[in-house]
């Protein structure tokens, strides 16, 4: 072989190792980023990290309080009663006292009247108090209700005769007497409601879209448990518990497919959504602020800008007239009787 040749031979052969060399190069600097061998400690140790001058980790509870705050949001509620406010209610007489177990027996199969819930309280002898019927307890009257509106609309005509008919066989097997409401004055009050309803519903969202390298599910989900954010019921999604309230202060969610993926950590996510249920929390919670906080947090954290629905970036000021304006929607709620946050609100905005 001569020189020449040997000289072309590793001349290719040095080309070839680079072109392998870029490739390589190129593939890693294309993989999403990755959550540090950390993850699992993160949360554990945000104390520690707050002194060593994280950032993130100053502006949530350590882990015992995420796993209290998880537990609050899996603790069955307490049901809030009938309320005229938001409910249709028809009165129930009987001669005798009931027991719980007959009235659980004549209870229908669903406890709906169309898209609306549908509920009968009895008048426990005991606590002499409005209750769902329980089992060993007694009743000397009971009520029927339905609610007048939620986020499918106002009750119709249709529902209204559902909810007669419900109501009407539930107080035969207990051998009572209904008092039903004239229906024209009840669905007229249901739509003056929704209407309310309809202008006063709030839910915000702000999408956190990737600058340049686009970020795995283990990723993201490392720099929102530094927040505070817990996993969600459904595959995508966390959420930041609030300190009293059932439902969570704010949800962040992104593609329930790259979550479940079998490796999800090879799947590249672009764009997470912090999203607010204004109604369904309470004022107290600063939600908005926490919200802003939150995005902030994170576009800083994984090199992300905030955008709005409309795909533009979202600026101080915008943040500053939203909030006035949320202010503003809280003290019309206050006003109603139907503050954020209350169970009555988190049943009408559902």
């Amino acid at each position: 072989m001569s020189t020449l040749q040997i000289s072309l031979a590793v001349v290719g052969a040095l080309l070839l190792v680079i072109v392998l060399v870029h490739g390589a190069w190129t593939s890693r600097k294309n993989l999403p980023k990755q959550a540090s061998h950390e993850a699992n400690t993160v949360v554990g140790h945000a104390d520690e990290k707050s002194a060593s001058g994280d950032p993130l980790a100053r502006q949530e509870p350590a882990f015992d309080g995420s796993l209290e705050a998880l537990a609050t949001l899996t603790l069955p509620e307490k049901k809030v009663g009938l309320d005229a406010l938001i409910d249709v209610i028809a009165p129930i007489t009987v001669d005798t006292q009931v027991s719980g177990e007959a009235a659980l027996a004549a209870m229908p199969a669903t406890r709906r009247a169309g898209s609306k819930p549908f509920a009968v309280e009895g008048l426990s002898i005991d606590t002499g108090e409005w209750e769902s019927p329980t089992t060993g307890q007694r009743y000397s009257a009971f009520q029927a209700g339905v609610q007048l509106a939620n986020r499918t609309g106002a009750l119709n005509q249709i529902e209204y005769s559902e909810f007669v008919m419900k109501a009407q066989a539930f107080a035969d097997a207990v051998s009572g007497e209904p008092e039903f409401p004239e229906m024209h004055d009840e669905v007229a009050r249901a739509r003056e409601l929704d209407q309310f309803a309809s202008q006063h519903d709030a839910q915000l969202g702000f999408t956190l879209r990737a600058a340049s390298i686009a970020w795995s599910p283990g990723y993201v989900q490392q720099n929102a448990a530094r927040l505070g954010f817990v996993a969600g019921a459904i595959p995508g999604r966390m959420v930041l518990p609030g300190a009293q309230a059932q439902s969570p202060i704010l949800g962040l969610s992104f593609d329930s497919q790259a979550a479940m993926a079998e490796d999800p950590e090879q799947t590249a996510l672009r764009e997470v959504t912090l999203s607010l249920d204004v109604p369904q929390v309470a004022r107290s919670e600063q939600p908005f602020a926490r919200m802003c906080e939150a995005a902030l947090a994170l576009s800083s954290a994984m090199d992300g800008v905030i955008m709005d629905d409309n795909g533009s970036r979202i600026r101080a000021e915008a943040m500053e007239i939203i909030h006035a304006d949320l202010e503003k929607l809280y003290d019309t709620l206050d006003t109603r009787e139907l503050s954020a946050g209350s169970l009555l609100a988190r049943r009408l905005f559902s």
